[in-house]
């Protein structure tokens, strides 16, 4: 899994969904991020479909919403969101929330169901704390791959992190510029002057530096090349001990951000 991927969370507007995945892709990006959720999945196809890129060498993810993890209508809506990005696979199908119809020994089957058919090539998880990542994986034939959380210097995820590290599979920043709030933050200025960087790279760098892989949202070529730019910045230990001692456990996603806030 390429370790920076264009997330496309609130990227509602159909032609500037596809053009900036388009212009990702044609950047260098070789990861994009959906979910049946966002409204977004054609878009994302479309912006795929356009690019000067070939789809095997696309990394691409989708979730299943909260309300379709029943075992038929894991299948049922996946086929569906197959058919809305037009692909014949995902690489990598993501339970969105341990919530809702979600059922440990129900849902998880019909995922590996969707493995063993070849419709996803990996199975993921987001938003499970380490208990709920403990029980997918007694319960999968396959392998957890991923677990997709808030991650960024605020709320830094150390436990799972620790958890990943342990256990194997991949953590994935969900709004790892903090909506945001990491550009008005004096430390990530202070650093980012120092490298004549932008806020958003640091954050970007400093999860880099903690294996994290980062999936922020931009909708803009300039935003899209700044936070692409990151991958060349290297922040010392310094550094990132200074953005270390930052986290305050604040999530600027939650709480107005969760499953009820849908429904």
């Amino acid at each position: 899994m390429p370790t920076l991927g264009l997330g496309t969370w609130e990227n509602e507007d159909p032609a500037q969904c596809a053009e900036s995945v388009r212009t990702a892709l044609e950047m260098g990006y070789r990861h994009v991020d959906t979910a049946q959720i966002y409204g977004n999945e054609a878009a994302v196809g479309e912006g795929i479909d356009a690019a000067a890129v070939d789809r095997e060498d696309v990394f691409l993810a989708t979730k299943v919403w909260i309300s379709n993890l029943a075992p038929e209508d894991v299948v049922a809506t996946t086929k569906a969101s197959l058919e809305t990005l037009g692909v014949d696979t995902v690489d990598l199908l993501y339970v969105h929330w341990p919530a809702g119809a979600y059922d440990p020994e129900e849902t998880l089957p019909a995922f590996d169901e969707l493995v063993d058919r070849g419709l996803t090539e990996r199975v993921g998880v987001s938003n499970f704390e380490p208990h709920h990542v403990e029980r997918a994986m007694d319960v999968l034939d396959a392998p957890v791959f991923a677990n997709q959380v808030e991650t960024h210097p605020f709320c830094q995820q150390s436990a799972l992190r620790a958890h990943a590290a342990e256990h194997g599979y991949e953590l994935v920043a969900y709004s790892p510029l903090a909506r945001g709030s990491v550009f008005d933050d004096d430390v990530v200025r202070d650093v980012a002057a120092a490298h004549d960087a932008s806020p958003a790279q640091v954050s970007l760098a400093w999860l880099a530096e903690k294996g994290v892989t980062a999936i922020p949202k931009a909708t803009s070529e300039a935003h899209i090349r700044d936070n692409w730019e990151s991958r060349s910045l290297e922040l010392s230990a310094e550094e990132i001990a200074r953005i270390d001692a930052i986290e305050r456990h604040h999530r600027e996603v939650h709480p107005d951000f969760g499953p009820d806030a849908w429904e």
